[in-house]
């Protein structure tokens, strides 16, 4: 059973979550918090395997959160359910370490998608957030600020993981293991000293490294 903190401050959001997320016989709600500070009470006396996080609360907003969890050495899976779309915020969530970042009005059928994909260290995203994450980014006749020493391959790889492929995806499409993308993704990790797909990603698109 996957368990599951949900931080809102809407209990009525809460409850509907909660009661979708338990139609599955995946999914457990452990534990719920209406802002980030009591978040980080409940991490320390609950074992959760995610966290669905909002990001407009009381006393500690959903960015603050992501800013002061990302300095714990145990970490687990965040996606961002919030009613913001602002640009910025999506990138500032994502660059937190957010694995997923998606709009409230989004069907059960992503959501679900996308808290697999988290769990598997995969990120997901919407067209829309997708769109709104790459606004911004250099054109592509820019180069690069920094490359990190990425070789072709690295920088492809990342290309896939931005646009959310799975790493069983990314292997067929090169015709290699999936041991061996997660050695690419261990290397790209090192070189651009990130620790996660959702950091790497926007840490490339900042430096117009991939487009």
């Amino acid at each position: 059973m996957i368990k599951i903190l949900l931080v809102d401050d809407h209990e009525i959001v809460r409850t509907g979550l909660k009661m979708l997320l338990e139609t599955t016989e995946t999914y457990e709600v452990v534990c719920q918090a209406e802002n980030g500070q009591e978040a980080l009470k409940s991490l320390k006396s609950h074992d959760v395997d995610l966290i669905l996080l909002d990001l407009k609360m009381p006393v500690m907003d959903g960015l603050t959160f992501l800013a002061t969890y990302k300095e714990e050495k145990e970490r687990v899976p965040v996606v961002v359910l919030t009613t913001m779309d602002d640009d910025e915020k999506i990138k500032k969530a994502i660059s937190l370490g957010a694995k997923s970042y998606l709009m409230k009005d989004t069907s059960r059928e992503t959501l679900l998608r996308t808290i697999d994909a988290a769990l598997h260290d995969e990120m997901l995203l919407t067209a829309d957030v997708t769109e709104k994450l790459l606004a911004g980014s250099l054109p592509q006749s820019a180069k690069p600020t920094e490359d990190f020493q990425l070789t072709e391959r690295e920088i492809y790889i990342l290309s896939c993981v931005a646009r959310g492929d799975t790493n069983k995806s990314i292997a067929l499409e090169l015709e290699i293991s999936e041991r061996t993308v997660k050695a690419h993704l261990t290397n790209i990790y090192q070189k651009m000293d990130v620790a996660s797909r959702s950091e790497a990603t926007a840490k490339a698109l900042g430096h117009g490294i991939i487009h």
